[in-house]
């Protein structure tokens, strides 16, 4: 489950502040008839209206709901056909995304396992090379499964001698998967096959003989891609057997909604089984011995309080990253021999935040964020500083994994301006090299990226990374991005797509707004149940911030969040719609008082609360997109996005607030809903259908930003 450098240059303010022109004039949308339910229902004394509950019908299902997904995209690429902006995004798009890409190397036995990307193939290709200069060849190409590309290969696992390769199949961006088994010596696909596997870690035993999961049960039929999931449970599959004979190691049908998953220690002597009921960091340990005898459990770790990160083993001794009395985490060890849990500090908490540790080669890496930017550094078992790992400029660094007496890991490098490199790094030495690296058809250096910290309604100081072109002049149109949930840091990383919006001469501005993970776990507290509010505080104060010191200008500020960030841009657009010129809404979690009903959406209450228990539902009331839309106020010109298989944020929340938006006298800038077919809440989505995506969003607040396309 589990869920993944100072280089600063003054920025050259402008004094300027008058609106941006107004764009040239554009059709105004025909909004397709939408059908009004009278349904009103008393939630703890407040009369709650839900005009639009029908649109949460399955759009598979539902010949209603199919005939308004199907008017509403067509009035919706009749605008976007009048852009002039949107074929020019398109283009360049796809030149700048036409670059060859690496993941970070796994490696089993002497077998190096990665995926690569030519720059436009629709999914990516995993690839095996036999030794590490070795010759590599195609092992898996998902790109031959279907014709519209849409099926992904999605987690995957090779064996520890490097024989076996457990792999999952993600079929138009649902989160459902299916595990397959290949024989990675003759590329044949063994007969084993399991279904309705879902949020799962795959761990191989020691042996190979078989790996661990978790699984739901068969939703009801035509239920799959709507009902709530409860009752997670691990199973061992074991090679050539039916699913059907699979051995169940651990659930909990007391407590159906707690989630499980299974962790093989790096040795393969023990098994340890993680428990969570939502989101947050919080978890129980129970833990078995792996040594030929039947499985016995035991509680490790009583009570999901705490976050515990598996790091790696030598022997009985485990060692966890933990945020138990340490809100930015610390290293800790436990030897899982003694009759008595004891924790030894290994690392104790520093100034930054502890994000990552792993075990590789008798030491261990840890992996930090200061204001959210990576750092790392090495250190012996006890605990002694080794030194800093050096990594290149502002960026992210990911991967590090590994296994105790081998020194050999990798890991990969990137930022706003510069493609994930792959790095081979050993612990021994201390020495990295390139594994693989890409070549771009642009120039890093003709982009600037600052960092600056602005202050928000309540005087916390915020991040905000602001990455432009070097001959841009402020102010400029900008593109506001945020997410601020669920402890996930936004850190830099590099994105084509938005390179796009940058070469046109616009300014990208992502913010690290409280709740995400940029400061650990006060920072998430601090933008979370009832302190929500603090996120959308964040938010608003930096599009106001970036007005006042000459970024952008009034009329010419654009907004985007997706998932949780889509939450973001609803609740913002309702309170401070004279902010934002546009407004980009992605798979957003748009009705505050439903979201529980759906899929994954009962394990969010950790951040957003129950909307059974009044207190929270007064809090989610005041806030949620859906049912705070103030007619008689001017809002910006929006585009919601969503997916027909987005079985994460179904696209009924979605679908309700576009319905409503249309409903509302909020004036006459189109507000609009794209609704892609085969895809999902983001993962798996084809090459071609991401180009497609993007350039109608940004053709989309181009012209209502006045940002000229060329």
């Amino acid at each position: 489950m589990r869920a993944a450098l100072t280089l600063f240059s003054a920025l050259i303010l402008m004094s300027e502040s008058a609106a941006a022109e107004p764009p040239p004039e554009r059709p105004t949308p025909n909004y397709p008839h939408t059908r009004s339910m009278d349904l009103v229902e008393q939630e703890f004394g407040d009369a709650v209206a839900d005009p639009y509950r029908w649109l949460e019908n399955d759009v598979r299902t539902d010949p209603e709901v199919r005939d308004w997904v199907s008017a509403e995209n067509k009035a919706t690429n009749a605008y976007l056909a009048t852009l002039p902006g949107r074929d020019i995004f398109a283009s360049r798009i796809r030149k700048l995304i036409n670059f060859e890409r690496f993941n970070t190397p796994r490696k089993a036995g002497n077998r190096y396992f990665y995926t690569r990307n030519d720059g436009l193939q629709n999914q990516s290709v995993l690839w095996v090379r036999e030794g590490a200069k070795g010759e590599a060849h195609v092992l898996i190409d998902p790109n031959t499964w279907v014709k519209d590309g849409a099926t992904a290969l999605a987690e995957w696992q090779p064996s520890d001698d490097g024989r076996l390769l457990l792999y999952s199949v993600q079929d138009g961006g649902t989160d459902w998967r299916i595990l397959r088994v290949l024989d990675v010596t003759t590329g044949k696909r063994l007969d084993d096959e399991l279904g309705w596997v879902k949020f799962s870690g795959i761990y191989w035993n020691k042996d190979g003989s078989g790996f661990y999961y978790s699984r739901f049960a068969a939703p009801d039929q035509g239920a799959a891609f709507q009902s709530p999931n409860i009752n997670q449970t691990v199973y061992f599959h074991r090679i050539g057997t039916p699913q059907a004979d699979d051995t169940k190691i651990y659930a909990t049908p007391a407590h159906p909604k707690w989630n499980h998953a299974a962790q093989v220690t790096d040795d393969g002597n023990y098994l340890v089984i993680t428990t969570s009921q939502g989101t947050d960091d919080r978890y129980e340990l129970h833990i078995a011995a792996l040594d030929g005898k039947p499985l016995r459990l035991r509680t490790l770790i009583a009570g999901m309080e705490n976050d515990w990160d598996l790091a790696g083993s030598v022997g009985s001794k485990l060692y966890f990253k933990t945020n138990k009395d340490a809100p930015r985490a610390r290293l800790v060890m436990i030897n899982v021999a003694a009759r008595q849990t004891k924790l030894v500090e290994i690392v104790g908490q520093g100034p930054d935040t502890l994000v990552g540790a792993s075990l590789v080669g008798n030491r261990i890496i840890l992996a930090y964020l200061g204001d959210a930017k990576s750092e790392a550094e090495l250190r012996e078992l006890d605990g002694r500083r080794v030194g800093p790992i050096s990594l290149p400029t502002i960026g992210t660094a990911a991967g590090f994994g590994g296994k105790d007496g081998d020194p050999e890991t990798f890991y990969t490098f990137s930022s706003f301006t510069i493609p994930p490199t792959v790095y081979r790094y050993n612990t021994a030495t201390g020495k990295s090299d390139i594994f693989a690296q890409s070549k771009v058809s642009f120039d890093p250096a003709d982009y600037v990226t600052e960092q600056h910290f602005y202050p928000s309604k309540d005087g916390t100081r915020v991040p905000m990374f602001v990455i432009r072109k070097r001959d841009t002049k402020l102010p400029a149109p900008a593109l506001l991005y945020g997410y601020g949930g669920f402890n996930i840091a936004q850190t830099p990383g590099f994105s084509a797509t938005r390179l796009a919006w940058l070469e046109q001469g616009g300014v990208l501005a992502i913010a690290n707004l409280r709740g995400g993970g940029e400061y650990g776990a006060e920072w998430h507290d601090a933008g979370r149940l009832a302190r929500k509010q603090n996120v959308f505080d964040d938010f608003i104060a930096a599009g106001e911030y970036l007005i006042a010191q000459g970024v952008t200008a009034k009329g010419k500020l654009a907004i985007e969040g997706r998932s949780n960030g889509g939450l973001l841009v609803g609740a913002v657009v309702n309170q401070r719609p004279d902010l934002f010129a546009a407004a980009l809404p992605t798979v957003g979690v748009m009705d505050m008082l439903r979201f529980n009903r759906f899929t994954a959406g009962r394990y969010w209450v950790d951040d957003y609360g129950d909307p059974a228990k009044e207190a929270d539902f007064k809090v989610l009331r005041a806030y949620s997109p859906y049912h705070n839309i103030t007619s008689g106020k001017e809002y910006p010109a929006i585009l919601v996005m969503t997916a027909d298989t987005d079985d994460r944020v179904v696209p009924g929340h979605s679908f309700k607030y576009a319905a409503a938006l249309q409903a509302a006298d909020i004036g006459d800038k189109p507000h609009l809903i794209r609704i892609d077919t085969r895809s999902g809440h983001g993962s798996g989505k084809p090459t071609d259908k991401v180009i497609a995506e993007f350039a109608d969003a940004y053709a989309f607040i181009a012209r209502w930003t006045g940002l000229v396309v060329k």
